[in-house]
């Protein structure tokens, strides 16, 4: 699949910032919470890649190459002025983006260029679960506030489409063999312990700093049977995470690209979700929204 960077502007409207999900608050938090990784985490993604664009001979990879990074730049727009409805509601979304920030940045100075896309392409693969995941099944998102619905499927659907650029590189530019092989493993086990515990952090912080929410420790269960239960976001992901550690292993083995047809409806759904509300199709540029 060769992605395509567009110029999308959902409309999020502000007043549902904390309670836009279906399932109520403490989803909302969850998947806001993963929202606050993106900013730092595109950029560290797309300089990763950037790392090896010189090494890249492939016209088609090289053009897919560009195409992530305009997909992963747009996907940094939108969820940096995402966030930055989390801090207007009184959330630590800007503490919590700086920490981000701030590990990945330890990353860069400490860990080899090698090292930086094998910690890459474990979280593309996770990307790309979770994405399918959503795509696959409509319970994960319902009948949410439109415009936090759309955002997100319209992430997931780009995810989805560039989902194997990286492994690509990565595949291009290591030698085969067992080094190869053990540090995806490894870095694919380092990243899924301190993903999840840093996930579990932001979302009790979040949750814990909404003054509108109530039942703070009980609402956790409906996060539990989101995650494990009814849809089992996390649950149906376990055989596509083990797949990662087969040798022969590549992001397309899952063939979901039949859902990407919904990529130009959704697109028109978003522009005319934004005029309904009055609001622009044109995001506010990143300099006038501080």
């Amino acid at each position: 699949m060769m992605p395509v960077r567009r110029d999308v502007h959902p409309h999020l409207p502000p007043e549902r910032i904390c309670n836009w999900h279906e399932r109520g608050q403490h989803v909302t938090h969850f998947i806001n919470a993963l929202s606050i990784f993106f900013p730092a985490g595109e950029r560290f993604f797309m300089d990763s890649v950037r790392n090896y664009r010189d090494r890249v001979t492939d016209p088609e990879l090289r053009q897919a190459v560009a195409g992530f990074i305009g997909q992963e730049a747009m996907h940094t727009r939108e969820h940096i002025l995402y966030n930055r409805l989390l801090d207007d509601a009184g959330l630590p979304a800007a503490q919590l983006d700086h920490a981000v920030a701030k590990l990945l940045n330890l990353l860069r100075r400490i860990l080899p260029e090698s090292w930086q896309l094998a910690h890459t392409i474990a979280l593309e693969h996770y990307t790309a679960m979770l994405a399918g995941g959503m795509l696959s099944d409509p319970r994960h998102m319902g009948v949410s506030e439109p415009g936090y619905r759309q955002v997100w499927t319209w992430h997931a659907l780009e995810e989805t489409e560039h989902k194997a650029v990286a492994y690509d590189v990565w595949n291009t530019v290591m030698k085969p063999g067992p080094y190869r092989y053990l540090l995806r493993a490894f870095t694919m086990l380092t990243t899924t312990v301190t993903f999840w515990a840093l996930v579990f952090v932001f979302h009790v912080r979040l949750v814990l700093a909404d003054k509108t929410c109530r039942n703070k420790l009980r609402g956790f269960g409906s996060v539990m049977t989101f995650l494990w239960g009814s849809p089992g976001v996390l649950r149906k992901m376990i055989p596509e995470w083990f797949d990662y550690f087969r040798p022969g292993f590549h992001p397309w083995d899952a063939d979901n690209r039949a859902e990407l047809a919904r990529i130009l409806p959704l697109i028109e759904e978003i522009e005319e979700t934004a005029i309904r509300a009055g609001a622009s199709t044109k995001a506010p540029s990143l300099r006038s929204a501080a």
